[in-house]
């Protein structure tokens, strides 16, 4: 009898151990899996990275919304937190608001960091807009009377491509020691047809064409206005050295992600997008 309790009790201790490891190995897998699943989940979340920028309108903004999908698949997501330019924009740069900004061409760059102390810098080039010349009064260089009158860009960059296309179109002669590009009305050396030249802000010029016989402007002022753009005076030539370009801080110029982004912008796809949708008035940048 007391041989047949201590089988009894030994065979209840035995299904009590495996039942018992059944239930922990059941939860062990339970546990196992919880933590997979959130090891993948956290690994995924660090792929992913954002960049912030600010690109003008057009086009700006419309190749950055081209070749987003592009660099989602690659698990960067831009997003644009302006897309009118403004004299704030290099600044937010330098302090770190955004990411990028992408409005502008090197030499403004340039002279912006030689005004301001700052240390931005070009991560590639995109694109060019070709300065030109319209008007709301002729329709042929021929046309455009003595004393007309001219109003270009007050920015030193371009205020020098803006005098350099008059220069070209035979109106004016600039002096031909000019540094870097730089050029203000002081620097005309001649008229060769007498012209009234007045300088003001940029993003000005269109509201106030109506009271010029010529206005000078850039060509994606022209676009964001409706302007057509294939109406032109006389323009700025393809080789134009301003190409835009994707501004960043130094010390993000071989960041993987801007890396990405300068690549999808520079790509076949993305050029012939500029080609077809553009006609002319935007050109991809030559790419070295």
């Amino acid at each position: 009898m007391k041989k047949k309790f201590l089988s009894i009790l030994s065979l209840v201790l035995i299904l009590t151990g495996i039942f018992t490891g059944c239930a922990n190995n059941k939860t062990d897998s339970l546990l196992t899996a919880e933590t997979t699943a959130k090891v993948v989940e956290t690994t995924s979340a660090t792929t992913k990275t954002k960049l912030i920028g600010l690109a003008d309108l057009v086009p700006h903004s419309e190749l950055i919304e081209f070749i987003k999908p592009q660099l989602e698949a690659q698990g960067i997501e831009i997003e644009l937190v302006g897309t009118a330019a403004d004299a704030t924009w290099n600044e937010k740069l330098d302090v770190g608001d955004v990411d990028f900004n992408f409005f502008q061409h090197l030499p403004y760059l340039e002279e912006y960091n030689e005004t301001n102390g700052t240390n931005l810098v070009s991560a590639g080039y995109i694109h060019v807009e070709p300065i030109a010349a319209y008007s709301e009064k002729y329709t042929k260089v021929e046309e455009i009377p003595e004393n007309a009158t001219v109003v270009v860009p007050n920015d030193a960059t371009n205020e020098y491509r803006a005098l350099r296309i008059l220069e070209i179109a035979g109106f004016i002669k600039l002096n031909p020691d000019l540094p870097e590009l730089k050029a203000s009305v002081s620097d005309i050396v001649e008229y060769i047809k007498p012209i009234k030249i007045t300088e003001i802000d940029s993003a000005q010029i269109i509201g106030l064409a109506k009271d010029f016989d010529v206005y000078i402007v850039n060509t994606n002022k022209a676009i964001e206005a409706g302007i057509d753009t294939s109406k032109f005076l006389f323009k700025e030539g393809e080789d134009s050295p301003y190409a835009n370009i994707i501004a960043v801080k130094a010390e993000k110029a071989n960041d993987p992600a801007i890396q990405a982004l300068v690549k999808a912008l520079q790509s076949d796809e993305t050029r012939k997008f500029i080609e077809d949708k553009y006609n002319g008035a935007v050109i991809p940048a030559k790419i070295d």
